[in-house]
């Protein structure tokens, strides 16, 4: 079975499905609605999604088929008129959560009512060459990627290690290992001379602080409004289609410190972003990955404190624009981000996704982080994302600084 391209909206009344399935036969489509259940079949395209709000078929609904296109659009009333269905962009957390395909301790969302046709994706289950550690090994071994919940990776992919990351031994330090390491690596690293050569002679720097990213053209915003404002590309929605709809057990230590990487990501992005004027190059895999502690470093936060502080340094210690003002506009981007709703904080890390993807070997970053950012984010409340945006201002990296030698 084949999942098709689909996008969703909506009016006050109805909810509108736009599926894309070529080469397909016009008398061969098969419906199913009940509530927030939706399933379509039409030979070799199936598609299930858990809706945000409840559809019913009571004969209002509308079908049409462009066979040129091969479009196929529905209207379906939504069961109380006038409500407002969120989260229509979010594909992969529409998708109806099919077979585990993850390894633990990923969990995935398993219905309780499955149909045949789910039989038909039991094949796809990833071969794996490698042999697995056993469950004593892996006990032994220290945890990192999203949530802390990867374990044994790289002791597989030794040859790609030093090109990913900068922690030599990730399996066999601890999380206070890896920070001293890190610290002592930036204090090394850093230059008097280069930092010195960038606040008096910034006039490209300048430049840039004064370039607008795409979300500075946003203003914050909530539901309906932040939905319609941010509009994914068509490769990002096929990106979004090919995640797998998992969801995560997280405690809320977890959970916080999940939040403070992203920032910390996001971070590193926005300076990315900035240096570049929004044009990637062939160091944006190695930009973004440095400033990032949690890419390089594997660094597990504590506070949004120390997330700032480990921006900042290695901002002023690796890059080619060693400014605190360059520091100063990437926190207040990702301020911006955060504030603009979950639909911008995810068409970053799909652009992050999409960089690492085509760099060998950073696409390993992917399947540690960014792909379960990419999924985990699309189930945030909109509030509390947004109340995370107000943690953040120059005042407060300012004091960071004045805390750290």
């Amino acid at each position: 079975m084949i999942t098709p391209a689909f996008d969703l909206s909506q009016d006050s009344d109805y909810l509108i499905l736009s599926i894309r399935v070529p080469y397909t036969r016009t008398s061969e489509f098969d419906l199913y609605i009940d509530g927030t259940d939706f399933k379509f079949y039409a030979k070799p395209y199936f598609l299930r999604l858990t809706l945000p709000g409840r559809i019913v078929e009571d004969g209002r609904e509308k079908a049409t088929f462009d066979i040129d296109k091969g479009l196929f659009t529905l209207r379906v009333p939504k069961e109380t008129a006038g409500e407002h269905f969120e989260g229509l962009q979010m594909l992969t957390s529409l998708l109806a959560p099919k077979g585990s395909r993850s390894a633990k301790p990923l969990v995935e969302d398993l219905t309780a009512d499955d149909e045949e046709e789910d039989e038909e994706f039991d094949w796809h289950v990833e071969q794996e060459v490698y042999k697995e550690n056993s469950e004593e090994e892996l006990r032994t071994l220290h945890k990192y990627g999203f949530g802390n919940q990867r374990s044994g990776v790289f002791a597989r992919l030794q040859e790609e290690l030093s090109d990913v990351i900068d922690v030599k031994n990730p399996e066999g330090t601890t999380a206070a290992e890896r920070r001293q390491a890190r610290l002592e690596a930036e204090v090394s690293a850093f230059s008097p001379d280069h930092y010195l050569a960038d606040l008096f002679e910034d006039n490209e720097i300048q430049g840039l602080l004064k370039f607008r990213p795409w979300w500075t053209k946003l203003s914050p915003t909530t539901g309906q409004d932040e939905e319609a404002a941010m509009l994914f590309t068509d490769g990002e929605k096929e990106q979004l289609r090919k995640f797998t709809n998992r969801s995560y057990l997280l405690d809320k230590m977890s959970r916080y410190q999940a939040w403070l990487s992203l920032v910390d990501i996001l971070l590193s992005y926005c300076y990315e972003v900035r240096s570049t004027e929004g044009e990637h190059n062939v160091e944006s895999p190695w930009t973004i990955r440095k400033l990032s502690g949690t890419l390089c470093w594997l660094e597990t936060y504590s506070s949004l404190q120390d997330v700032l502080v480990s921006f900042g340094r290695r901002v002023l210690c690796y890059p080619l624009y060693r400014h605190f003002a360059m520091v100063s506009a990437a926190v207040h981007d990702t301020t911006n981000i955060l504030q603009s709703g979950k639909a911008c904080v995810l068409k970053c890390l799909l652009d992050i996704h999409k960089v690492f993807r085509e760099n060998d070997p950073a696409y390993i970053l992917n399947d540690l982080y960014i792909t379960d950012y990419c999924i985990w984010i699309q189930r945030v409340k909109e509030n509390y994302l947004q109340s995370q945006g107000k943690c953040h201002s120059a005042p407060l990296m300012h004091q960071c600084f004045r805390g750290e030698d």
